[in-house]
């Protein structure tokens, strides 16, 4: 699902307008950022954070079948163990001080690109007027 709204983002980014591109292009590390800082958030009002764990699951599936001989029967399909990965969220253990410490940094740091970006996104609006 997030997936297919970052493919949909992007393809809607993809179409903006000159300005819009430039805009977002040259703020992409203050959207980082900022989505840094709602995860963290989010992992101290919950007291955990989640992992991102692939794990890969058993299923059956037919086998690929060997070319046969032209007037020679077809062989029965037959069933074969395959994996598929598996994408889980598990949660995991924090230090809470040391998350509390990681946001601070990350305020700092958005204040430092948001400063950044408004110089920018002034000469993007310069070089593409809409």
């Amino acid at each position: 699902m997030k997936r297919l709204v970052l493919l949909t983002f992007a393809t809607l980014a993809a179409c903006g307008t000159p300005q819009e591109q430039c805009i977002t292009r040259n703020t992409r590390d203050l959207r980082t950022v900022d989505r840094l800082i709602a995860e963290s958030e989010g992992n101290l009002a919950r007291g955990y954070a989640f992992e991102t764990v692939t794990v890969y699951e058993d299923y059956w599936a037919y086998c690929p079948q060997a070319p046969v001989a032209e007037g020679e029967p077809a062989p029965p399909p037959r069933l074969c163990r395959d994996e598929r990965p598996v994408t889980e969220k598990r949660p995991k253990a924090i230090d809470l001080n040391e998350e509390a410490r990681t946001l601070a940094s990350l305020k700092e740091k958005r204040a430092s690109l948001a400063r950044q970006a408004e110089k920018v996104i002034a000469a993007c609006k310069a070089q593409y007027p809409e």
